[in-house]
């Protein structure tokens, strides 16, 4: 959404609202945040990308130089001003020291700088989305304390944020067993002596427009070139208008989040997120190409900013949060999530089943299904009000990616291991005898 923006308003150019979004990313180191802030400065059409560390407040607004030749001052914008109409990352965001993140509060929100200095008395424009990234105090994000105890920042700084994103390196075997071969793989084919790497880009340069549409349908995967203009088109020439939708939600859930967040001692709600719910409403519009802004945009702005929201939270506050503000969550994609974790929580259970009951050696425990019982699943939906997505649910790409399959003359759910999976399987089991299945009851 911050790639895309949303619109900025002028009020009779007395006052204007800033469109673009910004975003604070935070977590455990190794979580790949600098990695992400290198592609998004990639796609942009126009970025620049700096570190906290080796940048001072006039790096990041504007200094005054005097030029040897002409013996004039002249000034020079700094990354915020060459990053206008696009974004600026700063990586390392709370290496700075607070007097340069003072510096560009004014930037952050009014998306201007201004200067008084050797007689040059100007504004300059910087008009971009924010994106950081900083790491905790203690090192690693700790569940048990709130967003504003591990991080060096200011509430006024903190405020200036649209969209807070935590990012935990937690324990998962799939996702760590991905994450490894993505790994060894990029290493294999980037490889200077590898044949396929000179092959593949042969292949890339050559494609046709057909080729490149079809290789993103079969891989859901959109090329990095075509993203880039895609984010361009849409910035130019899509303007959604606020007209006839129904925001009601969106001020039933700030008064919400208000009484909330006092309680709670989290981040501290302001005015300004509101602004940020119709900034993000705006984006989602444009990332589909909409003139007008529909209900389901109002939806998903809700689901992010309750996102960010409840992700600030200690972990004690969170799960009572979580069914306070359930009834403002965007249902389907709410629920397909928690409909999903539910059968990982299952195919744990069974591996796990599997590991202490039976003896069975590493060829047959990594590379048979899992036997989850519908019935079971099903009952546990009914008790979460997610029962009516359940068949839409079986229907998804989300249900058949994830590796499971419906079997209703059986009455059960298979989970059958990916190449991915069975590597998990087999480090996650340490002993192993024959078998071919495991029921879960």
């Amino acid at each position: 959404m911050a790639l895309f923006g949303g619109e900025a308003k002028e009020f009779q150019d007395k006052h204007r609202l800033r469109g673009d979004i910004n975003v604070l990313l935070i977590g455990d180191p190794g979580t790949a945040k600098s990695q992400f802030l290198k592609y998004v400065s990639n796609v942009s059409h126009r970025s620049v990308y700096t570190t906290g560390k080796g940048s001072s407040a006039v790096g990041l607004t504007a200094s005054v130089r005097h030029d040897v030749i002409t013996k004039e001052w002249t000034l020079e914008g700094g990354a915020l001003v060459l990053a206008d109409n696009g974004v600026c990352c700063i990586d390392e965001f709370d290496k700075m020291s607070d007097v340069d993140r003072t510096s560009i509060h004014e930037a952050m929100e009014q998306q201007s700088i201004s200067i008084s200095k050797a007689g040059i008395v100007c504004s300059l424009k910087a008009r971009c989305s924010v994106i950081a990234a900083a790491n905790p105090l203690s090192g690693r994000y700790v569940n048990t304390l709130s967003f504003r105890e591990q991080v060096d920042l200011t509430e006024p700084i903190l405020s200036r944020f649209d969209c807070f994103c935590v990012v935990r390196d937690t324990v998962d075997r799939d996702s760590d067993n991905r994450l490894a071969s993505f790994v060894v793989d990029s290493h294999i084919r980037s490889h200077p002596t590898t044949p396929s790497a000179v092959d593949d880009s042969h292949s890339h340069t050559h494609c046709s427009a057909d080729d490149t549409v079809r290789t993103c349908v079969q891989n859901r995967q959109i090329p990095q070139n075509i993203l880039r203009k895609y984010i361009y088109y849409a910035r130019q020439h899509c303007h959604p208008k606020l007209h006839n939708v129904d925001f009601s939600r969106v001020v039933d859930l700030y008064a919400r989040l208000r009484r909330e967040a006092s309680i709670s001692g989290g981040l501290q709600i302001t005015s300004r997120q509101i602004e940020s719910l119709i900034r993000m409403t705006e984006a989602h519009a444009k990332m589909h190409l909409r003139d007008h802004v529909q209900s389901i945009d109002v939806d998903i702005a809700i689901d992010t900013m309750l996102e960010s929201f409840l992700s600030s939270q200690k972990l004690s506050a969170r799960t009572h949060l979580e069914t306070v503000f359930s009834r403002f969550r965007f249902q389907q994609c709410y629920r397909f999530q928690l409909l999903l974790d539910r059968l990982r929580q299952d195919r744990d259970t069974g591996l796990r089943l599997r590991q202490l009951t039976l003896q069975l050696d590493s060829q047959t425990a990594h590379s048979t299904p899992i036997e989850l019982q519908l019935s079971k699943f099903l009952d546990w939906a009914r008790s979460v009000n997610a029962a009516s997505l359940v068949t839409e649910f079986f229907n998804s790409h989300v249900f058949k990616s994830s590796g499971y399959e419906l079997d209703t003359q059986r009455g059960i759910l298979l989970w059958h291991p990916t190449p991915f999976h069975r590597t998990a399987v087999a480090g996650a089991l340490a002993t192993s005898s024959a078998d071919s299945t495991t029921f879960v009851n």
